[in-house]
């Protein structure tokens, strides 16, 4: 692990750190931005990490595309670059590892709908939020589909045709950032929520956040016909037996791998 073209990867225990280092360019999402992201998200996936931050170097979280790499592209090519995109933001929620962001500055257009496709995000105090495509000439189409999960329409509306940037007070209230901190106090409020959603059996935490994503948006009768034919299998795994045993015991669990 290490530095990379546009990013930075770095492992400190059960954590890797994915920070986008594009500070000159605000860590716009040029092709290569998003590849490199995208590779160093499954290549952490395959490791034994429990957990994953997305951050960002520079004044800014992320601006979205590249307006440079975005404006000669013809319509195949486009489609591709958005292709690429949407491949990143579901490989965020499809890795076994927990992934949070921790969002200073702006977070704009494909930047927002980065930490609208992790699992947690913390958000700086000094952090802002947009969907900017509304009051230009290039809508945000692609960053609204987590966005408006994350927010609900009424919400979506507002960001998505206004254009107009949300504080991160505002963010939490509507439910786009788990939390808001101190600029000081960012990293280490996202290593303690990191932390505390990471403990447990790693195989079960996975399990579970795969199905929770499954279930999130079909009705509610077809979500409980997901959660209990997976919830019964997991009961029969070692994880599931240990935690249930440990508990019996009155004794610490020992999980396996």
């Amino acid at each position: 692990m290490g530095a990379v073209d546009n990013i930075l990867v770095d492992r400190t225990g059960d954590t890797v750190v994915v920070t986008m280092n594009r500070p000159a360019r605000r860590n716009s999402l040029s092709a290569g931005h998003l590849a490199d992201l995208l590779a160093a998200f499954r290549e952490t996936a395959a490791t034994d990490a429990t957990g994953i931050v997305l951050a960002g170097n520079g004044p800014v979280f992320c601006a979205g595309h590249d307006f440079a790499d975005v404006a000669g592209r013809d319509l195949a090519a486009t489609r591709d670059l958005l292709r690429l995109c949407t491949d990143l933001m579901r490989t965020i929620q499809t890795v076994p590892q927990v992934v949070i962001a921790q969002v200073h500055g702006l977070a704009t257009a494909a930047g927002c709908q980065l930490v609208a496709s992790c699992d947690l995000a913390v958000a700086a105090e000094s952090a802002g939020f947009a969907l900017p495509g509304g009051k230009g000439g290039w809508f945000c189409h692609t960053p609204a589909v987590p966005v408006a999960r994350a927010v609900g329409r009424k919400r979506l509306m507002e960001l998505a045709l206004t254009g107009d940037p949300i504080d991160a007070r505002t963010a939490l209230e509507w439910g786009l950032v788990n939390r808001v901190v101190p600029d000081d106090r960012l990293a280490a409020e996202v290593t303690d929520l990191l932390g505390r959603a990471t403990r447990g059996s790693r195989a079960s935490k996975a399990l579970g956040k795969q199905t929770l994503y499954a279930q999130l948006d079909r009705p509610e009768a077809d979500a409980y016909t997901v959660a209990v034919e997976v919830m019964a299998a997991a009961s029969q795994t070692a994880a599931a037996r240990e935690g249930m045993a440990s508990f019996l015991e009155k004794r610490a669990p020992h999980w396996p791998e």
